[in-house]
């Protein structure tokens, strides 16, 4: 528009971008690895659609940075990959990859979305969405169209509406005997032990191929974790005659060869336990159980102090890119 007043970036707009650059860098890396070990002629077009969404993702924001001389990440590239090893996953993993990723990922554009407000970065954030939400659907309908969908706990459909009675629910819920869990914690409970499978795959093919012992300690402890959390939820859905959810483990090779850097492995740790932090957070906010909340709770204290040992090693490596910042006015003045 003619004489159309344009400002710079804001700072979420810029946390948005920067952020979005830096995990699809990560797609596309993981992407390509996965294009050069698939075989199923079912999966190769969702892992070539997925990598398509990331670099065109990559590209509007190089040229927004660009047109705002603002400096391009650095991000992940080609350096950090390896395609000449044997395959470290097995040809189901990467639809899995794309399940997960496209759910972790229509959350955070939602949240992008809703904290940005320059015309050209909704709109570029609003596509994001989309392209989420397609890539979403297109891997649920292979993933049923194969059986490999782990579908929610189903519960009979009750007759008839009822309320809470205040007494009871200040009492009784909090303090009396556990009442049965009802469905906003069982989907909390049910998809933190779907992201929890999710990181358990991937960190046991990190632990086997990363050579460096202080790297592998600390993922090895991020195994236990993610072990931990599924093995309480579990229990919760056993005792309320809920089934559980059995993970069989056949999704990594017996390789030893690393196809990714380990840069790229521990930010990649680094990112999925951020978003678990995320997401813990959330199931505690949308639990009424004294149980649940008190194991939520103990959890996200562990989980944060996993995130800083993560970045701690990060900053040691000097692996950790350092998002934009705003500038330190005392440093500037001397004070």
């Amino acid at each position: 528009m003619p004489g159309a007043h344009v400002i710079g970036l804001s700072a979420t707009e810029l946390a948005a971008l920067w952020t979005t650059y830096i995990s699809d860098s990560i797609s596309v890396q993981f992407s390509t690895y996965f294009l050069s070990i698939i075989e199923d002629d079912e999966v190769k077009p969702l892992i070539e659609h997925s990598l398509s969404i990331s670099q065109t993702h990559l590209k509007t924001i190089e040229h927004i940075f660009e047109k705002e001389k603002f400096p391009v990440p650095q991000g992940f590239s080609g350096a950090d990959l390896n395609t000449g090893v044997p395959p470290l996953f097995f040809d189901l993993f990467p639809l899995s990859y794309v399940y997960a990723t496209s759910r972790l990922g229509l959350p955070r554009h939602a949240m992008n979305m809703a904290n940005v407000a320059r015309k050209d970065i909704r709109d570029f954030f609003s596509q994001s969405i989309q392209s989420a939400s397609d890539l979403y659907s297109r891997s649920v309908d292979i993933m049923l169209s194969k059986g490999l969908y782990d579908r929610p706990p189903l519960i009979p459909y009750p007759d008839h509406v009822s309320f809470v009675d205040r007494k009871q629910s200040i009492l009784s819920r909090w303090f009396g005997p556990q009442r049965s869990l009802n469905v906003l914690e069982m989907s909390e409970m049910f998809f933190n032990i779907e992201r929890n499978f999710f990181g358990l795959i991937l960190l046991t093919a990190f632990i086997q191929v990363v050579k460096d012992e202080k790297i592998k300690n600390l993922l090895l402890r991020g195994k236990d974790m993610a072990e931990k959390q599924i093995k309480f939820i579990n229990d919760k859905f056993t005792k309320d005659d809920l089934l559980g959810t059995v993970m069989v483990n056949t999704e990594v090779t017996a390789s030893t060869q690393s196809p990714f850097s380990d840069r790229m492995i521990l930010n990649l740790t680094n990112l999925l336990n951020s978003n678990a932090l995320t997401y813990m957070g959330n199931a505690l906010s949308m639990t009424t159980r004294l149980d649940l909340a008190a194991e939520y709770t103990k959890l996200i204290p562990e989980i944060m102090q996993y995130g800083k040992d993560l970045t701690d090693l990060l900053i040691e490596r000097e692996w950790l890119e350092e998002p934009p910042h705003a500038l330190n006015r005392k440093e500037l003045a001397g004070i």
